[in-house]
């Protein structure tokens, strides 16, 4: 992005703002929604802020239009999980889009400086943002691992090369995140990940982890962390059959069944990951060998 050298900084952060949207969603968290908008809205690059509310039943929709009238809010009949981050991608025209949960917030700033790695830098088609939880801004572990990620990237990359990332902190292209058609739709919320990251990096586009980028992410305590798990060991089962070659989908799966002995969310995981293989298999592409070598070194540091 080019700016002439007489814009001040705050406004060079609105230039970039005009960039860059983001989009949140949500369901049956107004009183968590209304905090997080409230830190989005005080940024000073002043982006276009608009939420996916997946069916909300706590009047979420018009508690945020009331407080927030500069917010665009579409409104689902169903909750799309992860995959409402498409729809809201698909609904602005900026180049880029950031993601936020109704749990989350960027920090001053971030934004302005993703739009402009993304600006410098064509071949990447995520960043990765260091995401502090809690009142405390412990450092989330996911990024702990990011931040030690082995991978080479091509010299001049703005940080790491990583082959995943934590959702409610990631800036993407929106082109290219659209190109491979978002997240998943089947995937819901746990997990979603890394089948977005894997079929970026397909279409060569890098994924960087860029602790300069700050995300805040207090976890609410009405989520169902069972649920949840139940969803991560299915998704988890299901990228492998999905994008893993034979051999590893078949190792994948025989662990995710000793699991399954002992632990009642990857019994309850790998039960729903069975019910669905039909239509999984049906979208199975096996990712290059030299990908497949990447994920594994992961895996193996990971594990």
């Amino acid at each position: 992005m080019t700016l002439t050298a007489d814009l001040a900084p705050h406004d060079e952060l609105r230039a970039c703002g005009r960039r860059v949207s983001v989009v949140v969603i949500t369901r049956d968290r107004a009183d968590e929604l209304l905090h997080s908008l409230a830190r989005l809205h005080q940024l000073p690059e002043r982006p276009d802020v608009v939420v996916v509310d997946h069916g909300s039943r706590d009047g979420t929709p018009d508690r945020a239009l009331e407080r927030f009238p500069r917010t665009r809010v579409l409104r689902c009949e169903d909750d799309h999980g992860a995959a409402g981050r498409t729809i809201g991608a698909r609904a602005v025209t900026t180049p880029y889009v950031a993601f936020c949960d109704d749990d989350s917030w960027w920090a001053p700033g971030s934004l302005a400086r993703a739009v402009r790695l993304l600006d410098a830098h064509s071949d990447v088609g995520l960043l990765a943002a260091r995401v502090l939880l809690g009142a405390d801004e412990r450092l989330d572990p996911v990024c702990a691992v990011m931040s030690a990620s082995p991978l080479r990237g091509r010299p001049g990359l703005p940080g790491r090369r990583v082959l995943g990332f934590i959702a409610c902190g990631a800036v993407v292209r929106r082109a290219a995140f659209l190109d491979v058609g978002g997240f998943d739709p089947r995937l819901g919320l746990g997990g979603e990940e890394r089948l977005l990251a894997t079929d970026l990096t397909v279409r060569g586009q890098s994924l960087v982890y860029c602790p300069e980028l700050v995300a805040h992410h207090h976890p609410s305590m009405t989520r169902d962390r069972f649920a949840r798990q139940v969803v991560q060991v299915r998704n988890d089962l299901w990228f492998a059959w999905l994008r893993h070659r034979g051999t590893v989908a078949l190792h994948a799966t025989a662990a995710a069944a000793r699991a399954a002995v002992r632990e009642p969310a990857a019994r309850a995981g790998m039960v729903h990951a069975i019910r669905g293989w039909r239509t999984v298999l049906g979208s199975r592409r096996p990712v290059p060998p030299a990908l497949e070598a990447d994920l594994l070194l992961l895996q193996a540091i990971i594990a």
